[in-house]
């Protein structure tokens, strides 16, 4: 069975956030093995200056590459990534799985981004869209997308 990694960098606290992560977490599992990693977000201060940003993403970094799963095709949810509809990223994970690759891993950044090596270490770079969505919410939509591609390959109703 296909392994799906998705890394996220902060913790659910609320309530209705965590029932649907584990909703889908629950759906994932008959389509793959799904592994939910949370890292922990490097605290900064109140206002914090670009140098103080850019070395709370650099120790986020060192967390994230040490967790990226060896050998996996890795993907970063991106403002500057590529926008997909669902059924062309069902299609990038069937040519990712038919590709010979056993596992994908999808990063989640914290609310500052991603240090610029680990945009560079992705295979892909995927966007939800212009819009800024909070963390926990880009999150369940990530889940939910991997979930349709997933139910899409397999033919099920849930995709209409």
């Amino acid at each position: 069975m296909f392994d799906i990694t998705l890394i996220t960098v902060g913790k659910l606290k609320e309530k209705f956030y965590l029932s649907a992560a584990e909703e889908y977490a629950k759906r994932l599992k008959g389509y793959c093995n799904f592994h939910l990693l949370e890292l922990a977000e490097c605290r900064l201060p109140e206002n914090p200056s670009s140098a103080e940003i850019s070395a709370g993403l650099e120790k986020e970094a060192e967390l994230i590459l040490a967790k990226i799963p060896k050998g996996t095709w890795f993907c970063i949810f991106t403002p500057e990534g590529k926008l997909l509809s669902s059924e062309q990223f069902a299609d990038k994970l069937k040519e990712i799985k038919l590709s010979g690759k056993s596992s994908a891993c999808f990063l989640i950044g914290s609310s500052f981004g991603m240090a610029p090596r680990v945009k560079q270490r992705a295979d892909f770079m995927l966007s939800m869209g212009p819009m800024t969505f909070p963390h926990h919410l880009a999150r369940i939509m990530a889940m939910e997308q991997i979930y349709r591609a997933e139910s899409i390959q397999a033919g099920s109703k849930y995709h209409k």
